[in-house]
């Protein structure tokens, strides 16, 4: 969604989580922690979505993901980071196969893992959201940015849990404004060359 809304191009590699293709030691050799993103741009190997994210925004300056200002820019980011570093960590799927394998959390055990982290940080997140001037159409402001693209993929995340999203209007009114730019719709999962 980055790479989209700074209108640059870019080659798409997949590799099938669910099968591991992340650990195989073509992408180790890329990334040793076996983890994606991974974004390679002129040589330089890049890992993490934020950082990913920094760099470009540094790099490719033209159509902001950060605002201008520096209590703004600190604003968007910490509210990246409530999904980035808060949320995502915990529920991504090397977590979740961990506390199956190790703890024997079955599906439903797994579903309320996900929605407690889910539900203790996108609840104040909409009490925050809600109730600052800054925010408007997104995140901060009415040009979607950083946060923008953490949240909109986080609510994407959580509907494959069937976590109720009624309870946080805010984020929901945020989520839908940016499912209509092309940009963010380009970068959904169902969107993807792979998808199944």
């Amino acid at each position: 969604m980055a790479l989209a809304l700074k209108g640059l191009e870019y080659e798409y590699i997949a590799l099938n989580l669910r099968k591991d293709e992340q650990r195989a030691s073509h992408f180790l050799a890329i990334n040793p922690q076996g983890l994606v993103p991974a974004l390679e741009i002129d040589g330089t190997i890049l890992t993490q979505s934020l950082p990913i994210m920094e760099y470009l925004e540094e790099r490719f300056p033209d159509r902001p993901l950060l605002p201008k200002d520096t209590s703004g820019r600190a604003r968007v980011r910490a509210l990246a980071s409530m999904i980035a570093c808060e949320i995502h960590p915990l529920n991504n799927l090397r977590v979740l196969r961990h506390i199956e394998d190790v703890f024997g959390a079955d599906a439903e055990a797994q579903k309320a893992w996900f929605t407690h982290w889910a539900v203790s940080t996108l609840t104040p997140m909409e009490q925050m959201l809600a109730a600052d001037k800054r925010t408007g159409r997104f995140c901060h402001g009415d040009e979607p940015g950083l946060a923008d693209i953490c949240l909109f993929a986080q609510l994407i995340n959580n509907r494959r849990f069937g976590v109720d999203a009624e309870q946080w209007p805010t984020l929901l009114r945020i989520g839908a404004a940016c499912a209509e730019l092309p940009e963010f719709a380009a970068g959904v999962p169902d969107a993807q060359p792979d998808a199944l």
